[in-house]
């Protein structure tokens, strides 16, 4: 089964297929395309009363510091179950999804993330594997110089200029911002 696997890997090739504008991932035998796309990424800013849920992180990339319960969508779910998934997954949360709030692009990362605004449906949180810790924070206690990602502070800041706007827009990155850090 390895040697299948093996010679199976060594078919491919990184070549620019005709009448396209890059190089992929290509067979040698049939010509079959295997395309390598963003991985999408789902998040919530989720709040009880006034405060805000984040999770400090037990994994790496930037383990130990805070973030919004987020991950990769999965195959066969919608961004709505990925970013209620993860919120469960990462802090035993069960949110209700409100609205979008931002779309971000990190294209070092070739992510495309998702956020949305979200109410806890209980203040009972619990970390799950991923996390540390999780806490619920009132805004001026939120651990700004230990956010993890830029996408977790432009997000705080894109739900809390959202907040009481029923007609507020969907946000991006900042101006020039590509989430580098």
């Amino acid at each position: 089964m390895e040697r299948e696997k093996d010679r199976t890997a060594s078919n491919f090739e990184h070549r620019q297929p005709e009448g396209d504008n890059r190089r992929r991932l290509v067979c040698r035998d049939c010509g079959f395309i295997q395309y390598e796309n963003p991985k999408i990424v789902v998040g919530s800013v989720s709040q009880w009363q006034d405060r805000i849920l984040l999770c400090r992180r037990a994994i790496n990339p930037r383990q130990g510091y805070w973030t919004l319960p987020a991950g990769y969508l999965e195959l066969n779910e919608t961004s709505l179950q990925g970013a209620e998934r993860e919120a469960w997954e990462e802090a035993g949360a069960r949110i209700e999804i409100l609205r979008l709030i931002a779309v971000y692009n990190i294209p070092r990362l070739s992510q495309v993330q998702l956020i949305y605004g979200a109410r806890l449906l209980s203040a009972d949180v619990v970390a799950g594997p991923e996390s540390l810790e999780v806490g619920l924070f009132d805004w001026h206690d939120i651990p700004w110089r230990d956010l993890a990602f830029p996408s977790a502070r432009w997000a705080l800041g894109h739900y809390r200029d959202g907040l009481g706007k029923a007609d507020h827009p969907v946000q991006s990155n900042p101006p020039g911002d590509l989430g580098n850090y």
